[in-house]
């Protein structure tokens, strides 16, 4: 597991280097088939990690956002966001960073947040506690759904599923700060987040957070409570406390 996290790190310190040239500087933004938006450094940030993974490790498969997947011959997969949120990203924002996942046979074993320009970097691996700049990070045990600070990127989200459907999580929350991206996910495996719940998502979009929150001793899955792999959906919920999920399911997802 070592060996992966020293080359997830590096993979994460070359991603910088990158969004560092880019941010806030002058670019063309193109729009992608499914009319998203898409940026020269999120293209020039993947082909740089497919470059050092196919010369490290040429047996692995490689999943992103950007380029054509590569099967595995090994059952090790990595799974690459060049920026989540390249939204903010063109607006100068802060909230995106660069995902990555390592999968052993379709299960995520380790994953990394990093935000290059505010330097935050949270990884996770299996069986080894979740860090955040290398000091070890705990979720927060919020008791009660009602108490419930929530984070979702946008209501529109669930548009596809219910126009309304944004107004029940809002509802049966504290309160629900809409925007932030994957960084989301990082403050909830640093105790600042009880839970993100989202939906019209993709691998790539996900599989990096479950590591980092598992890590910390929260709970991630889709929202028919299943553990995340490459093969799940496009909805998930992440959890600082796992003891919320009967509530969250009975009152929010029910609903969906």
């Amino acid at each position: 597991m070592q060996e992966f996290i020293t080359l997830a790190n590096r993979l994460a310190d070359e991603a910088g280097k990158v969004v560092q040239q880019y941010f806030r500087a002058p670019y063309d933004v193109a729009t992608k088939e499914d009319n998203s938006p898409v940026t020269i450094a999120d293209r020039a940030i993947e082909t740089r990690l497919r470059e050092i993974i196919m010369a490290e490790r040429p047996q692995d498969g490689i999943h992103g956002e950007e380029f054509e997947n590569k099967p595995s011959d090994n059952g090790f997969t990595w799974v690459i966001d060049p920026i989540d949120g390249t939204k903010p990203f063109i607006c100068g924002h802060h909230g995106f960073g660069t995902l990555i996942a390592l999968c052993e046979n379709d299960l995520p074993i380790l994953g990394v947040i990093d935000q290059a320009i505010t330097k935050d970097r949270w990884i996770g691996a299996k069986g080894l506690p979740t860090t955040h700049n290398g000091q070890p990070v705990t979720t927060r045990k919020c008791g009660a759904l009602k108490n419930a600070i929530t984070t979702a990127t946008a209501p529109g989200m669930f548009f596809d599923i219910d126009v309304g459907f944004y107004r029940v999580i809002r509802n049966e929350v504290k309160y629900t700060v809409w925007g932030g991206d994957c960084i989301s996910y990082g403050l909830l495996a640093s105790g600042h987040v009880d839970m993100v719940i989202e939906a019209s998502m993709s691998p790539h979009d996900y599989l990096a957070h479950a590591p980092i929150i598992e890590g910390a001793g929260g709970k991630v899955c889709d929202w028919d409570g299943n553990p995340l792999s490459l093969n799940s959906g496009d909805a998930l919920v992440a959890l600082g406390n796992a003891d919320l999920w009967p509530e969250v399911q009975a009152k929010i997802i029910s609903k969906a």
